[in-house]
């Protein structure tokens, strides 16, 4: 394990502590590119990782009151039965599909983020007037819990819209409501994964300390500062990220005839 590595962890958990999502989305590429682990073992490892580092910034987020355990509960229930056959579907999809499909729920997620909205009060409580609507949010949170067990995606910043537009949750306690249910799909989805995949658990526990540390630090700045102000930064992070994931993805023909490789003339 490299300080690479562990930096880049404390980064991950404190965009988790901070924006309620992100975790796994960065957490795939870093097993996969930096540290070296098959994409099958790093998925797995990093539903480990992010699931454990969630919790702990949820704990922070609950004691100033800023999750909303009911709604996240019932978010997270119809989650965890995806992201349980979602880990056992993953199994039988080959790693290359499974790095495709990893990298084009990072260019989806860019460009929503991008393009997504200021949340308005009339709107919030209007959704917050109206209770939590079972019949969207489970269909919702099945879907959640598939991609999540796949590809290891956590889904927060699916999540957090969530919440928000059909929960009618804060901004504020929609990212740390969020937490509670990328922790419950993360554990839900490690389960259905371990069992196919090799964990290198002191690799795996060292870097859960390291992104712990971070979400304790992502914690203690949500109250403080706006999520809106870093989201299209985060943006473009995750669209350069994307981007470098599927370059890495083209044959290395490809690459060469692009003269993308440094043997290339």
């Amino acid at each position: 394990m490299t300080a690479l590595a562990l930096a880049l962890a404390v980064v991950i958990g404190g965009t988790l502590g901070l924006l309620g999502g992100g975790g796994s989305i960065l957490t795939v590429p870093l097993l996969v590119y930096v540290v070296g682990l098959d994409p099958r073992d790093g998925i797995a490892t990093s539903l480990f990782v992010v699931g454990v580092a969630s919790a702990a910034a949820m704990l922070g987020h609950a004691r100033a009151g800023r999750v909303h355990v009911r709604t996240g509960l019932i978010l997270g229930v119809a989650s965890m039965s995806g992201a349980y056959a979602g880990g056992r579907v993953a199994h039988f999809l080959p790693a290359k599909a499974l790095l495709m499909a990893f990298t084009t729920v990072m260019f989806v997620t860019a460009l929503a983020m991008m393009r997504r909205r200021v949340d308005t009060p009339e709107l919030l409580t209007s959704n917050a007037a109206r209770g939590t609507p079972l019949a969207r949010v489970l269909p919702v949170g099945l879907g959640i819990g598939l991609v999540t067990g796949v590809i290891g995606a956590g889904g927060g910043f699916v999540i957090v819209p969530t919440l928000v537009f059909l929960c009618g949750l804060p901004m504020r306690a929609a990212v740390g409501t969020s937490l509670l249910v990328i922790a419950m799909n993360s554990f839900a989805g490690f389960a259905g994964a371990v069992g196919y995949a090799t964990i290198a658990w002191p690799l795996a526990l060292g870097l859960t300390a390291a992104t712990v540390l971070g979400s304790f630090g992502g914690t203690a700045l949500a109250g403080r500062v706006k999520p809106q102000s870093l989201r299209a930064v985060f943006a473009w992070f995750v669209l350069a990220m994307a981007g470098l994931m599927a370059f890495k993805q083209l044959p290395l023909s490809a690459r060469t005839a692009l003269g993308l490789t440094p043997d290339a003339k």
